[in-house]
């Protein structure tokens, strides 16, 4: 409770900051910066893809965790505009929501398939699945009309960490610091990308089965809950 009481904080803290600016651009679209914010998050993604692990790599790590950074920026300013100025639309919830899936799921592979890092991409492409299906459970729940389920390791978590494992990255690019072994099962190295995957494919796995258990248990309540009728009506 306190973490999500947290991380309320922090948005109603950045939304204010974003305020006077936000207010100075009703002339924009806002699905236009979602394209952006896309457009910005696929070359971060190369960057990461191809980023070897020495100084020159530390490099484009540090474009690759800056262009992230831009994105996740242009991402929530997006919804800001709209809400401000009163352009929110179902498209526009649609494409957000859709951009969003593609930069989780393309920023984790893009890191998997790294060669430089990790000898094998099972772990990003096992991560990036397990992302996936940790928010197909979110949205699903909705459908059957439950509310939006956020619980778990979520999005704002996971872009935090990709982010600080990013900087440890970077630094042990920098310092030539060598791998500590392997992580089994994926055959890849331990290093701080490495790490970043990991995480984000056990806060996968996590997620769906949180938000499935919590979305079976309240729909067992409603199947269960007493249904309103005559004889509901009927005095004793």
């Amino acid at each position: 409770m306190s973490e999500k009481m947290a991380l309320n904080n922090l948005r109603e803290k950045f939304t204010k900051f974003l305020a006077p600016f936000v207010n100075k651009l009703g002339f924009i679209n806002p699905n236009y910066v979602s394209w952006f914010s896309l457009f910005i998050a696929g070359i971060s993604a190369w960057c990461f893809a191809t980023a070897t692990a020495d100084s020159e790599g530390a490099k484009k790590l540090i474009l690759a965790t800056l262009l992230f950074a831009f994105a996740a920026f242009c991402d929530a300013l997006d919804g800001q505009i709209a809400r401000v100025h009163n352009k929110a639309s179902s498209y526009g919830d649609f494409l957000d929501h859709t951009i969003d899936r593609i930069v989780d799921f393309g920023v984790i592979v893009a890191i998997g398939v790294n060669t430089a890092w990790l000898t094998s991409p099972h772990l990003g492409y096992a991560a990036g699945l397990a992302t996936l299906m940790g928010s197909y459970m979110g949205t699903q729940a909705q459908s059957v009309g439950l509310g939006r389920n956020y619980g778990g390791f979520g999005r704002a978590d996971r872009m935090a960490i990709t982010f600080f494992g990013c900087l440890a990255a970077i630094w042990q690019a920098f310092n030539g610091v060598e791998d500590y072994g392997q992580i089994p099962l994926f055959n890849v190295e331990v290093n701080a990308l490495s790490i970043v995957l990991l995480i984000s494919f056990i806060g996968g796995i996590y997620t769906f089965f949180s938000r499935f258990t919590t979305a079976r248990n309240e729909l067992v309540a409603m199947i269960s809950a007493p249904q309103g009728g005559e004889d509901s009506n009927e005095e004793n």
